[in-house]
């Protein structure tokens, strides 16, 4: 017999739902990806500890560690202390970088670990800004703590730069500044005004297409310090704009939690193998490893019919997961990571676990479970089942 509940329709009415019942696919063991990528990986937080949580991170350092081991299992590599792991949205710049620490120390036990950690100037107070040399000043002190730790960069789109630059020339310098002092090859971080209002013009100017112009002088500028830019603006085709323009050798890291399986897939556009294709750098793979890793190594096999068969199913679930305000999506992420058991509770640093409605999770519950995606189905309803009847639902 089917599993099944009663869930939330978008009518405000309650009705049945069975699940598929389908098994999640496995992905096999020893595939050698013919993509980067990494998944922004979300925090566990601390339901025992005694802070005021909007106010204070306490972080579930066990938990959030085996979390990335488990990515480092599936073949990901892990974009440390993001936006997904609620950087600047609850995790402050010290507990991030004790997040950084920790999860370079777990990579030392996984040969190929693949990590890569966001440096911005979160740690300045942003009323105390009043130029560049300030934001440069910012982005040096983060620079320096990671790299002491020996971590590889990315940095990370910068409000503060946002609020005093001026014009291009500003972005200009700070870029140039940043990419000439850098140990290591960086990613570049181009994040969307739809997941921070407060990086609306970002590289100076709200026209994209312009704004584009700039990154890609930037990058040309210091190709050898630039190992690629990941732009997260939910437009595919200003995504393949750029990949084409960027120099040879420096990646696109898809950031489109929207069309990240046709972007990833390719197009097989020019000369250079990067200018056909992107690689990844995604929050929502955090939330599908599984899918994303079987799906690229059948990609690494040549095998694409698979490839989108297994990862095409993931899109509407993605698309709803980072619905407007996109900003919540780290909500939708962590319930995904509660359903399948990768952590004890639904609880988010800064109570971010109240941003989505009982609404917004049911229908989350049925694209999951659409896309093959309940590793452990009896436990997913148990725990669907609670949420329902912590919002007076029950059945």
């Amino acid at each position: 017999m089917a599993l099944s509940l009663t869930l939330p329709t978008a009518s405000g009415t309650l009705a049945p739902y069975a699940l598929r019942g389908t098994a999640p696919v496995k992905p096999e063991a020893g595939i050698k990806f013919n993509r980067i990528a990494y998944s922004a990986a979300h925090v566990v937080a601390d339901p025992l500890a005694a802070v005021d949580p909007w106010l204070q991170a306490a972080v579930d350092w066990d938990t959030t560690i085996a979390y990335r081991r488990h990515l480092f299992s599936l073949g990901l590599g892990v974009a440390e202390a993001m936006d997904t792991a609620q950087r600047g949205m609850g995790l402050d710049w010290p507990t991030s970088l004790e997040l950084i620490r920790r999860s370079l120390d777990a990579a030392k036990d996984v040969p190929g670990a693949l990590v890569a950690s966001g440096c911005g100037t979160d740690h300045l107070n942003i009323d105390d800004v009043k130029g560049v040399d300030d934001v440069i000043r910012g982005y040096e002190e983060q620079m320096a703590a990671i790299e002491a730790l020996g971590g590889k960069l990315i940095v990370m789109a910068s409000r503060a730069l946002a609020r005093v630059a001026k014009s291009p020339a500003d972005y200009e310098r700070v870029y140039d500044r940043i990419l000439s002092q850098a140990k290591q090859p960086v990613v570049l971080h181009w994040l969307g005004d739809m997941f921070d209002p407060a990086l609306a013009g970002y590289w100076g100017t709200k026209d994209v297409d312009a704004a584009m112009d700039t990154a890609v002088g930037i990058i040309a500028a210091h190709p050898d310090k630039v190992d690629g830019i990941k732009i997260s603006l939910l437009d595919k085709d200003k995504e393949i704009a750029m990949r084409r323009r960027l120099p040879k050798g420096v990646r696109m890291y898809t950031g489109d939690d929207f069309n990240y399986a046709e972007l990833i897939a390719g197009d097989g556009f020019g000369s250079e193998i990067t200018h056909g294709q992107s690689d990844a750098l995604l929050g929502i793979f955090d939330a599908i490893a599984p899918a994303a890793s079987a799906a690229l190594g059948a990609l690494a096999q040549g095998n694409t019919e698979t490839f989108h068969a297994i990862l095409g199913p993931t899109v509407p679930l993605s698309r709803h997961i980072f619905a407007a305000p996109t900003r919540f999506y780290k909500t939708g992420v962590v319930f995904m990571a509660w359903l399948n058991g990768h952590q004890k509770h639904f609880t988010m640093v800064g109570g971010q676990q109240s941003t989505r409605s009982l609404q917004h999770f049911a229908q989350l519950f049925r694209l999951a479970d659409a896309a093959n995606l309940l590793e452990q189905p009896e436990l997913a309803v148990q725990r669907m089942k609670t949420l329902l009847a912590l919002h007076g639902v029950e059945g």
